[in-house]
């Protein structure tokens, strides 16, 4: 049987898509391109209602494109969320839910499917030199606005350390040179075993069992969660991205009761304060949700005060979007769309003149970067050009450093940094 696998959403969704193949894999499946595939599989996102949309349509193009004999199966959160939605869907052969890889692997792969939270085993071939390791799944966080626990499951399950790590050097086998931890909460990992300080272990084993990796990035801190021993641990692994992505949702503290979120913003400065000590050079990025019930334009204001005083290195926004079984979508005093997409603006522009201001103090800087392009590439003058990251961006998410040379992918290379492009850098090879 061969299949292909389309991804939308986060970086937890292409963790799962991975581990769809691997499991097809183990049952002598073979990856193919689409048109030659007999079983598509459309791993789906449903964290907001454009992501459902963007669910929903690409659905309706597979289905369409479909040749005969070829199945489509509709998989992940929007279907775990909504499943009459893509399975009244013409052309939608089956419909499955989140961690669903034992069940597809059953039912197209084969008998014989094991039942696990993290499986053990292979995993895709990157497709760059940055591969994800989801670490746990689950969130039993109390936030108003999020559907995530509806989809995901009210309590956290925890990779084992053993299983992660023989997950964590196949990837570097396969050619990843950074490890990006990923979870709906990484910093619950191994709490429902007990294990405050879980994360902190785990990311100093990883550093030792796993050096085909010489880079491993966190994602998804929550705040008041982020322990002296984490900082500890990031600040003395050299392997660890001096790069933390912390999502905080506002910058007020009548707005975070009302979300259900760690609204002592003393505690929070008192933790970034504490990382930038351990780590003065570390990156910080945020999230922040705008326009969220009730919020007025005092509040709104201290979310614009709150983000000037921290300056985030990066930080990204989203306009509120209420959520059906959510509380806050029946809260009172929801804005209307124009008053949350002019606030979203707002913030947006002040966002990223802070950023393009945290890039413009990298001029002058030496920065260790993996190169993400292919070889081949140049500028408009015909000279070559090579792209990549330093421990500044995560992937997807952040910019990206350009240098005139050449450098193959998966490299990592001195950049001396020349000039900031807003968004991205410019530099030159300090030595090839």
């Amino acid at each position: 049987m061969r299949y292909h696998i389309v991804t939308l959403g986060c970086p937890k969704n292409t963790s799962d898509s991975a581990r769809i193949a691997r499991e097809l894999d183990a049952k002598g499946a073979v990856e193919a391109d689409r048109a030659d595939a007999d079983l598509v599989i459309l791993n789906t996102c449903g964290f907001i209602d454009d992501a459902k949309a963007e669910s929903a349509e690409a659905a309706a193009i597979l289905a369409g494109e479909k040749r005969p004999g070829q199945q489509l199966l509709i998989a992940g959160c929007w279907s775990e969320l909504e499943p009459d939605g893509p399975a009244s869907m013409v052309g939608v052969d089956d419909v499955l839910g989140i961690e669903a890889w034992d069940r597809i692997s059953a039912r197209y792969g084969g008998a014989g499917a094991i039942e696990r939270d993290i499986p053990a085993g292979g995993a895709l071939q990157p497709a760059g030199p940055s591969a994800y390791l989801k670490i746990s799944d689950g969130c039993a966080r109390p936030c108003t606005f999020c559907n995530i626990p509806g989809i995901k499951g009210r309590r956290f399950r925890s990779g084992r350390g053993d299983e992660l790590v023989s997950e964590a050097r196949l990837l570097a086998e396969r050619g990843a040179r950074e490890l990006v931890l990923v979870a709906q909460d990484s910093t619950s990992y191994a709490v429902e075993r007990g294990e405050r300080d879980g994360l902190a272990a785990l990311l100093r084993r990883l550093a030792a069992e796993v050096p085909g990796a010489p880079w491993l990035r966190l994602m998804y801190a929550y705040p008041g969660a982020v322990t002296p021993a984490l900082i500890e641990a990031m600040a003395e692994t050299p392997q660890v991205c001096r790069y933390l992505d912390m999502p905080l949702q506002h910058g007020s503290p009548s707005v975070l009761r009302r979300m259900k979120r760690p609204h002592d913003a003393d505690m929070v400065s008192r933790t970034l304060d504490r990382l930038r000590a351990a780590m003065p050079d570390i990156a910080l990025r945020t999230t922040f949700l705008v326009g969220f019930p009730g919020e007025t334009e005092r509040e709104f204001d201290e979310l614009l005060a709150f983000a000037r005083r921290e300056r985030f290195d990066r930080a990204g926004a989203f306009a509120f979007s209420p959520q059906a079984g959510t509380p806050a979508a029946e809260m009172p005093g929801q804005l209307p769309d124009e008053v949350r997409q002019e606030r979203w603006h707002r913030l947006m522009q002040e966002l990223a003149a802070i950023s393009a201001g945290r890039n413009a103090e990298q001029v002058g800087r030496e920065l260790d970067v993996l190169v993400e392009s292919e070889p081949g590439q140049t500028a408009e003058d015909g000279e070559p050009i090579f792209a990549g990251r330093s421990y500044r961006e995560a992937p997807e998410v952040d910019g990206l450093i350009l240098c005139g040379g050449e450098a193959d992918p998966g490299r990592i290379v001195k950049v001396r940094i020349t000039a900031s492009l807003g968004h991205d850098l410019w530099g030159e090879p300090s030595r090839l």
